[in-house]
């Protein structure tokens, strides 16, 4: 098992940035992908942006490209998404999964474990 931990969400002006962390403790070493993917009030769960844990490649949804930045920490096992010009459109929970096949792909289904989310509102 993989358990997930997110954090570093709030509340932050448009044009702010944020930085969230997703902390992976267990059977960190099955992991081949960490993604990140939010959830709107009354909208279906969208991807956001992945990085492949051997290689740190990375890949983001085209509305947060070259606004958010993915890093990682393979020392502690924790990924963070920094999060700069945000927009109130980005106002959601944002939730850390992973991948343990490497298919890493922005469907929820190719990712096996999943943290409980972290709000991320921003305001106008």
């Amino acid at each position: 098992q993989v358990q997930l931990v997110e954090s570093g969400g709030g509340l932050v002006q448009a044009g702010g940035s944020l930085r969230l962390a997703c902390a992976a403790s267990g059977r960190t070493f099955s992991v081949r992908a960490m993604a990140w993917f939010r959830q709107a009030p009354g909208k279906e769960r969208e991807f956001v942006s992945r990085i492949m844990w051997d290689s740190g490649s990375t890949y983001y949804t085209d509305s947060v490209k070259g606004r958010f930045t993915l890093f990682r920490d393979n020392a502690s096992d924790t990924v963070y998404p920094q999060m700069n010009s945000l927009k109130p459109e980005d106002t959601a929970v944002y939730y850390c999964a992973a991948d343990r096949r490497g298919t890493a792909g922005i469907r929820s289904n190719d990712y096996f474990y999943w943290g409980r989310g972290t709000q991320v509102t921003v305001s106008p």
